[in-house]
């Protein structure tokens, strides 16, 4: 139903976009255009990519109607660049990956920022906290509590934009409240187990590096809930609802193997796409 009250929102900055794309293109020698996930970023008179996993949008009762509306916006563009393998050891099962399409669709591979680097493990458990409030607070007091027997070394990552900290957690806790991208990078790579929301982004850093994690999706938020139970299902990471974690669910890791570290490959002749005559 939100999704549903959002759609004029939607709409409204679509024509924003429409609107700026053509200001732009009156002004500048404009050869192309890659659009992440902004359906209303493109022009007829150029090729265009839209990015996106969410071939399919799960929205409950009403994913059919969601979906062909996404896919509806989607054919305007030249080419879909998903960012997911298209083998069926893929990240993003049924929302990447359509049965029939008559979308351009190219399968570029799991994009992240990050690498894997060989370094000693610093923290026994990692915890990446990000989100809308009021879960993200929500879930910040739930693991504050629920880890507080926890024996080993503590990353904890709040997610939020201050420099004021005023959490009281045990000595083998160090807390912070944001990492700038290569801070982070090390923290995950220093990091044996991380805790986080099973996000898209956040899930192809994770193979990005090759960390086993624990999955705590956003309530009500169907792909993050579809997401942490593909994970299950392939042995790759456990996960639990938000209300019912509990710091002995950490030992279902053990038998886990974790993502399977995998660099991030562009192939450039995607880019031919934008030659001029």
């Amino acid at each position: 139903m939100k999704l549903l009250l959002s759609v004029p929102a939607i709409l409204n900055a679509f024509k924003k976009e429409q609107k700026v794309v053509a200001e732009i293109m009156k002004e500048e020698q404009i050869s192309g255009i890659i659009s992440d996930n902004r359906f209303g970023v493109y022009h007829s008179n150029i090729p265009t990519v839209y990015i996106s996993h969410q071939l399919t949008v799960l929205s409950g009762t009403t994913t059919f109607i969601t979906s062909k509306i996404h896919q509806k916006f989607i054919k305007k563009f030249t080419e879909c660049w998903v960012p997911d393998s298209e083998s069926e050891q893929n990240l993003s099962g049924k929302l990447g990956h359509l049965s029939r399409s008559s979308l351009n669709i190219k399968y570029i591979g799991a994009l992240s920022r990050f690498k894997k680097q060989e370094t000693a493990l610093k923290y026994h458990l990692m915890v990446l906290l990000s989100g809308p409030e009021p879960q993200r607070t929500l879930l910040e007091n739930k693991l504050l509590f629920e880890l507080k027997q926890f024996k080993g070394t503590v990353l904890f990552v709040r997610g939020v934009i201050s420099e004021e900290q005023l959490i009281n957690a045990p000595q083998n806790f160090k807390i912070v409240n944001y990492f700038l991208s290569n801070d982070l990078e090390i923290a995950l790579n220093q990091s044996k187990v991380i805790i986080s929301r099973s996000g898209y982004s956040t899930m192809m850093d994770l193979s990005a590096v090759g960390k086993k994690a624990f999955f705590i999706p956003t309530p009500g938020q169907f792909e993050q809930e579809y997401l942490a139970e593909i994970c299950e299902e392939k042995g790759i990471a456990p996960f639990s609802n938000q209300n019912d974690f509990r710091l002995d669910h950490l030992k279902k890791t053990a038998s886990f193997t974790g993502f399977q570290a995998s660099a991030t490959t562009l192939d450039f002749r995607l880019f031919q796409l934008f030659h001029g005559k």
